[in-house]
Parts: structure tokens; C-alpha cells; sequence
């Protein structure tokens, strides 16, 4: 099969959710799945004719971040193309911190020593297609028993998420599967094909999520605002301007950065003012921010705006 014979290649138009306050039920002669939320780095997967590529939900390839997963996708057959999330384990739950550190590695060497240190899973939720096939126009339900034939003979760390039919059963894990860092759920008509936008519905437990931070607006060491990556996206939003109190906790943290011995591995040196990258801010307005490392987590609360969500900073995560 030669390039021109694929049905999909990167970069590709991702379907989104919309949250809703309580979990729903099916209307009458309507069908929902439901599945677990992962807080992690949404990335679709094409397996080429001689390669693997890997697609971040902006349009960015970013398959050099992931040799690992690179690795165990290249069994797939020529044409499969996969969307999920990667997510990160450790102690038991999800962590989103480490995912994005495997997913900002700025090197190959760096990107190979995060893979040993910190293993991808990847929580595949759809199939788009598969030898020379869309699946996209398929009702989910078509497409999720394809994933779960494709998918079963392999194993971690290429695994289908769970999924089930059972409102019931759905409020179950609703309720219990935040011990282990998933804090909600996505509902899917089963007679959905996939389309970008926002057509499928997710519900939370909490109004607030951790964010990584990627970037500082103002002076390094007491910043103004931060820029932020929100799980299942990888471009950068600035929240609204920071508390003192929360000002405070970040100086703190970044000074004890700055204090750290020079690791081999550290970025590159940052670009000039006149070229510092840019993210949008609550009003939709583009900010320069000085890039950091994303070694520190931050909790957020988005409240909606009319025309952007503003992305309020609550708290400094501090590691267990």
C-alpha cells in the first residue's frame, strides 16, 4: 500500500467533548457509552507504510517525545490510525505532571532517558481507520468493536480504555475511579460517527484540574501570569493574573529551580523578548511569556467568558 492509497495522515481534525453538569442517560431509542476520562497528553497515532507518527491534538508531530510507544505501534497494520490519551502511572493513580514532561522533551536523549524513567500507557478511545478504510463515517459502536479485535492480541502499553453501555455501571465508576487520578467520564452516542468538534459530552467531580506550567508572563522570579497546558490539549492558554498568595508560592518554587545544580540535560537558552512565543489569554488577546521547564503542576479553575474560558491559577501543586 503506498502513502496516496492511506485513507488518513497527519495532522487530523480531533473530535472534543463538551461538559454538562450531571451524568446523562439515553433518550428513547438512543444508545451512550461511557468511558473514563484520562487527564493526560491527547495524541493520535498513525501507523504508516514505513513509519510511525504521532500527533498531538494541535496538529504538532510530536513523535520523537515517545520513542516507546513508537515502538509498540509499529505491529499495527499500514493504514491503522488511533486517537487516545497518554497517560502516565505512578503509585497507582495517573499523573498528569510526568506526562507532560515525556511530551515537552525537548531531545532524544532526553526523550529516551523520560521513557525509562517514566513509561507511557496509551488509553486508545477510537479507531479512524485502518488498512485503506476510513472508519470515521462508522457509528461508534462499529468502530469500538474494531479497536477492541484490534487491539486485544497486543497488550500494554497499547490498551482500548474501558467502555461501558450500563448507566449503573457508569455511576459506579464515576464515584470510584477518582482514587486512581481519573476524574470523570466521556458519553458518546454509540450511533456517532467521529467529527471534529465538540459532539461528544464529559462530566467532572471537581471545577478545578492541574495545569503544567510552561511558561511565566513578568518577571521571572514573581511572575504576573502563567502560561499553562491543560490536560488533553498542548497549546499553551496565560491564566488571569496571579494572587499574592499564589505569587508567593511560585517564587519560592522557581527560586529553589534556579538553586538546583545545572543538570546536563537542561533547555536550550531562551530566545530573545522580541521572539518569546506567544499563547492567548482569557480574552482571547495573544501574550508573550517566557518558556520554563514543565516541572511545575498548578490547580486551575476555568470559569467561561464570552468569548475564552479564563483559566484562574488556585494553588501551587506540591509532590506528595
Amino acid at each position: 500500500m503506498t502513502p496516496r492509497e492511506l485513507p488518513l495522515q497527519p495532522p487530523v481534525d480531533v473530535a472534543l467533548a463538551r461538559a454538562v453538569p450531571t451524568l446523562p442517560t439515553a433518550p428513547p431509542g438512543r444508545r451512550l457509552a461511557y468511558e473514563p476520562k484520562f487527564d493526560g497528553h491527547r495524541l493520535l497515532i498513525f501507523r504508516l507504510e514505513d513509519a510511525v507518527r504521532m500527533q498531538a491534538r494541535s496538529g504538532r508531530i510530536i513523535t520523537r517525545a515517545f520513542p516507546d510507544l513508537e515502538t509498540a505501534a509499529r505491529p499495527l497494520p499500514p493504514g491503522t490510525v488511533l486517537d487516545g490519551e497518554v497517560v502516565v502511572w505512578a503509585g497507582g493513580r495517573t499523573d498528569f505532571a510526568a506526562v507532560q514532561k515525556r511530551a515537552f522533551a525537548a531531545s532524544g536523549s532526553r526523550a529516551s532517558r523520560l521513557a525509562r524513567e517514566l513509561p507511557a500507557s496509551y488509553a486508545a478511545f477510537d479507531l479512524l481507520a485502518t488498512g485503506a478504510e476510513d472508519l470515521r463515517p462508522l457509528p461508534y459502536a462499529q468502530r469500538r468493536a474494531r479497536l477492541m479485535a484490534l487491539l486485544e492480541p497486543l497488550g500494554p502499553p497499547l490498551q482500548a480504555v474501558p467502555m461501558t453501555t450500563d448507566p449503573g455501571l457508569a455511576a459506579t465508576w464515576y464515584e470510584a475511579l477518582p482514587e486512581i487520578g481519573v476524574e470523570g467520564l466521556v458519553i458518546k452516542d454509540l450511533d456517532q460517527p467521529y467529527r471534529p468538534g465538540r459532539h461528544w459530552r464529559k462530566v467532572r467531580h471537581s471545577e478545578t484540574r492541574d495545569a503544567v506550567v510552561v511558561g511565566v508572563v513578568g518577571p521571572r522570579l514573581r511572575p504576573r501570569a502563567l502560561a499553562l497546558v491543560l490536560p488533553g490539549d498542548d497549546q499553551p492558554v496565560i491564566s488571569a493574573p496571579l494572587s499574592p498568595g499564589v505569587r508567593a508560592q511560585l517564587t519560592t518554587a522557581l527560586r529553589e529551580r534556579l538553586e538546583r545544580p545545572e543538570q546536563p540535560e537542561r533547555p536550550a537558552p531562551q530566545p530573545p523578548p522580541g521572539e518569546l512565543p506567544t499563547a492567548p489569554d482569557r480574552v482571547g488577546a495573544e501574550i508573550a511569556y517566557l518558556p520554563i521547564a514543565p516541572d511545575l503542576t498548578v490547580e486551575v479553575r476555568q470559569e467561561s467568558t464570552v468569548r475564552h474560558a479564563a483559566t484562574t491559577v488556585i494553588r501551587l501543586r506540591v509532590p506528595d
